[in-house]
């Protein structure tokens, strides 16, 4: 779970293949932006024991709601939505501006 929650924050906040043209711009992993240990956040993963239902996945449904969690997270701190991914400071701000 926590490794998929930091998959889905890296692909909503920082990772992006850039092209130049047909030229891609990021080719290694030093200008490919992925998490960082010292900025992800602190995850606690709970586990329920729910014996009445059958086994199911686990960690992989946390990546998939990652992009709308944060979506709504900045929407609610500044008012403005943003709909595409990553969503990275430019364009938050270019978001702001466009109000």
């Amino acid at each position: 779970m926590e490794g998929c929650i930091t998959m889905g924050l890296g692909y909503t906040l920082t990772e992006e293949v850039r092209f130049d043209g047909r030229v891609i711009q990021n080719q290694n992993f030093d200008t490919y932006e992925l998490p960082r240990f010292s900025w992800t956040p602190k995850i606690e993963s709970v586990l329920i024991d729910a014996q009445d239902s059958d086994p199911q996945g686990g960690g992989e449904p946390a990546i998939i709601c990652m992009g709308g969690l944060i979506a709504n997270a900045v929407y609610d701190a500044i008012g403005v939505r943003l709909y595409q991914l990553p969503m990275t400071p430019e364009r938050v701000m270019k978001a702001i501006k466009e109000g």
